[in-house]
């Protein structure tokens, strides 16, 4: 398989790989320089001697051998004639048949007749036998084994493993995993020097602690403590076969409460944006008339006071019906009632609260000329927030990107080269506001918000827009983890370890940033008694530093209509 649209996917590391969906096709290579083509015309004239010719090849098959011509073997490419497709799982050849998926549907392209088949739909992977006849797929959680000569189903050969146990001793593999976990940091860490520890013997140092390891949780402890000796971020370990607790579910009615007059008062309702499933609030769906000051009277017909532990009324309730009554009085004559779906957590409409608080904060101050930008991570959110906020914010004359408490994920490339674009031309038509080349841009002053809690492409990102002279960087150093991790082997167990195999160096051949972080412009810190009075001093520097930059211009005018040339 190759693709020729592969393009922006090239840059794996970088943000601009996302939402591109690769397509590709399916190639076949004539080895020799004087075999036919896979794809050549075909006479139906010769059929009876062509069928002896195969039979006479299938005979003596064995005694042939494979002969590869590399002298312009690139011209003996041929595309199978299948439409570009999202393919995966491309298999060798199983009875003359290839074998490939597309989604969730598995095909088989038979080379005599040139014809693709659906061999199986709704599966999830597969593998075929050694020798061809057997091919086991999974579906849905479950596995099966059908044979490979005619179109099977889902569900069919499903191989009973529900009772199938392996009996493991943790003591016995605990010694095989550490010394795996060495290895790997070993052999991926990003510099041989191990960031001048001795490694070998920090092995020995942390070995002898093997011993007292009593829990798997014990273990990773230790894994902790030996990584630690690299002094570096993004050096993970976790999971592992270690016993789940049992836990407990409480539903959550996206709100604060004080406690007045006895009873537990609304004190905020956080209203998310209910549009979005990912910031639905429960109380402020259609029908849901709860106000800010309201009492909690009673949650399924039990009474509420200040005496209740009011949250284990809500035990295993995310998700599931419950019935509130709500009164403005604290007392329950005349309370209504509310049938709700209460959420397992609040932290997706906390956010968003402090979010459009903050787009609405940067509104007022900049009488409406500033747009707001917040971007959680450099990931899939991050990229999901940027497009949301900033494309409908083109109206503005400038633009704050705040990234503090930035998680990292990707490099940013394709925030920075939005950012980056520059004013070319207009166009103007008979009625309506000009466009731009580029479109969809906001060309006026830029600014970036960061603060200690922003790491890895958290820290990558205010770099590249200090390097690109985008604007100011306002408030705080970043946290200083900027090193890549990406594919380790998994431990015995189920376990997982990285080593930070990518490190970021400077164009003069300096390592930055690791250890140290991206300093702002204008250093602005967060004191607790301005937080708590309600202000942010780091985003209200930040609208008072674009304001400055922004001039008031006409508006932009279409010339006088052209004259026509004599």
């Amino acid at each position: 398989m190759a693709s020729t649209n592969y393009a922006q996917n090239t840059g794996w590391l970088d943000m601009t790989s996302y939402e591109r969906t690769v397509r590709s096709n399916i190639y076949a290579i004539v080895l020799s320089a004087n075999a036919p083509s896979l794809l050549a015309p075909e006479s139906d004239d010769e059929q009876e001697k062509k069928e002896k010719d195969e039979k006479s090849a299938t005979k003596d098959s064995s005694k042939t051998q494979t002969s590869i011509d590399l002298a312009n073997i690139d011209q003996r490419i041929v595309a199978l004639p299948l439409p570009a497709d999202e393919y995966s799982q491309l298999n060798g050849l199983v009875a003359n048949k290839l074998l490939y998926r597309s989604g969730n549907t598995l095909y088989s392209y038979d080379i005599n007749k040139r014809k693709s088949d659906v061999l199986m739909s709704g599966i999830d992977g597969y593998t075929v036998s050694q020798n061809g006849e057997k091919l086991l797929y999974i579906a849905a959680g479950s596995c099966g084994i059908v044979g490979t000569g005619g179109k099977a189903n889902a569900g069919e050969g499903t191989l009973q493993i529900g009772n199938v146990r392996t009996l493991v001793d943790p003591s016995a593999e605990w010694p095989q995993m550490f010394d795996e976990l060495w290895r790997i940091e070993r052999d991926f860490f990003y510099v041989d020097n191990m960031h001048g520890a001795d490694w070998k013997a920090v092995k020995k140092k942390y070995q002898r602690f093997l011993p007292y390891v009593g829990h798997r949780e014990d273990l990773n402890y230790l894994f902790n403590e030996m990584m630690s000796e690299l002094v570096i971020g993004h050096a993970y370990v976790g999971q592992g076969d270690a016993p789940k607790p049992i836990s407990e579910s409480v539903g959550l009615l996206g709100a604060d409460y004080s406690i007045e007059n006895g009873h537990f008062r609304f004190k905020k309702i956080y209203s998310g944006l209910n549009w979005n499933p990912q910031f639905r609030a429960p109380l402020t769906q259609p029908g849901i008339n709860v106000k800010e000051g309201d009492y909690l009277i009673a949650v399924n017909g039990v009474p509420v006071n200040s005496d209740t532990e009011i949250y284990s009324l809500f035990q295993n309730s995310a998700g599931k019906q419950v019935r509130i009554q709500v009164n403005q009085q604290p007392n329950a004559n005349g309370a209504k009632e509310y049938t709700v779906i209460p959420l397992n957590s609040e932290a997706a409409l906390r956010e968003m609260d402090w979010v459009e608080g903050n787009r609405k904060k940067v509104d007022q101050l900049s009488n409406g000329k500033l747009a707001y930008v917040y971007m959680p991570n450099t990931g899939g959110d991050g990229y999901t927030y940027f497009n949301r906020y900033y494309f409908s914010q083109l109206d503005k004359k400038g633009v704050i990107i705040d990234e503090r408490f930035n998680g990292g994920g990707s490099a940013a490339d394709y925030v920075i080269d939005l950012l980056n674009r520059d004013l070319l031309n207009y166009w103007g038509t008979r009625e309506g506001l000009p466009m731009t080349t580029p479109g969809n841009a906001i060309f006026g002053p830029k600014a970036m918000i960061t603060n200690s809690y922003a790491g890895s492409g958290g820290d990558l990102m205010p770099f590249m827009f200090h390097e690109k002279k985008l604007g100011p960087l306002v408030g705080t150093t970043t946290m200083g983890i900027l090193v890549g991790i990406y594919n380790y082997p998994a431990l015995m167990d189920g376990g997982s370890v990285t080593a930070p195999r990518l490190g970021i160096f400077s164009k003069d051949g300096k390592w930055i940033i690791e250890n140290k972080g991206v300093s702002p412009d204008v250093v602005v810190e967060m004191t607790p008694q301005e937080v708590i009075a309600g202000k942010d001093p780091q985003l209200e520097k930040t609208v008072e530093l674009l304001m400055k930059d922004i001039k008031e211009t006409p508006a932009v005018r279409k010339p006088a209509g052209p004259v026509r040339a004599e």
